[in-house]
């Protein structure tokens, strides 16, 4: 008996640890070696995350992106959780969308399964790449990347231009033999729109940067998804978003099985945010109707610039901790 209490005890150590860990890695890891007293009760930081997925719902909804491009560098940045459990959670919460979106999507003849198999296959693989090379990289490296990555996003989305119907002459080589082809029905058109795609080829390789980074940083991908599907490969804004959400499903699956193998997913990060980001986005749905979205964009871009400086300073700070 006398195994089993000490086994219990030492169960209870490291789940106190653990959660010490996710609130701040100092705690456990740091110079002093003492535990200090903790004045605020156990359920306090969950709370704040569900506010804050709450607001970054709607503001997801309403500027047009992912709620995990949003939710990883925020949440890295001005949180005291750790990386690893930010980048587990933020998967989950793109993820999420995507889900709840996908049969939808493939119901109303929006999202292409020919299009989207040979590209989640691709990164989906590097995915699952990305997400192992991230956990076995140090913090503040991945830190720098990240903040790097964020601030490449910013310039993507002052720079990119979307294109409902682009033009084409005619579809490549490998996009006829895969048969990636398909048509919809626009109704402000009132008539059945046929697509093909070309540059095949460019695009495959994109997706293979786009799942590396999405399974390094857990931010999802739709930020990328869309352009290279859009811009690059010439499929319709339409098939290009509602394709890139489907994408989701699959490629955030693969490289959250890595995190969740890593134990870097816990329950007491994960339940808030999804709550609250599906709660703000049924908030956010609604108005957008009446929403200014120049001013909500502008809004996003300036949210994502000032978390992508603040993850390159954190990443700094090892070296300013270094030198000193």
């Amino acid at each position: 008996m006398d195994f089993f209490f000490r086994l219990q005890d030492h169960c209870l150590h490291y789940r106190f640890l653990l959660i010490l860990f996710v609130l701040n890695p100092s705690l456990v890891f740091g110079a002093d070696t003492s535990v200090p007293e903790i004045t605020y009760p156990w359920w306090i930081w969950p709370l704040i995350l569900l506010v804050v997925t709450f607001l970054m719902g709607i503001v997801a909804v309403l500027g047009g992106v992912g709620g995990g491009v949003l939710f990883v560098p925020i949440i890295s940045g001005f949180f005291p959780f750790h990386l690893d459990f930010v980048r587990g959670t933020g998967l989950l919460v793109a993820l999420s969308g995507a889900l709840a979106a996908g049969p939808g999507l493939l119901k109303a003849n929006l999202a292409s399964l020919r299009l989207a198999m040979p590209v989640a296959l691709i990164a989906s693989s590097m995915a699952i790449v990305g997400a192992m090379v991230g956990l076995a990289l140090p913090t503040h490296i991945i830190h720098l990347s990240l903040g790097g990555t964020i601030l490449g996003i910013v310039v993507i989305m002052l720079s990119a231009r979307k294109s409902e119907l682009p033009n084409m002459d005619q579809a490549d080589s490998l996009s006829t033999a895969l048969r990636i082809t398909g048509i919809y029905h626009e109704p402000s058109m009132k008539r059945d729109i046929a697509w093909k795609v070309h540059r095949t080829w460019p695009g495959l390789f994109s997706f293979i940067i786009i799942g590396f980074m999405a399974g390094m940083f857990g931010l999802g991908a739709g930020w990328a998804n869309v352009p290279v599907l859009n811009l690059l490969m010439g499929a319709p804004l339409k098939i290009s978003v509602a394709t890139s959400k489907f994408l989701l499903s699959i490629t955030d699956t693969s490289a959250a099985w890595i995190y969740l193998n890593k134990g870097a997913v816990i329950p007491l990060m994960v339940v808030p945010s999804l709550i609250g980001i599906m709660l703000g986005s049924f908030v956010g749905v609604r108005i957008l109707r009446v929403a200014k979205p120049a001013f909500i964009r502008w809004m996003v871009i300036g949210i994502l610039f000032f978390a992508g400086l603040k993850a390159i300073s954190k990443g700094l700070e090892y070296y300013s901790l270094t030198f000193l």
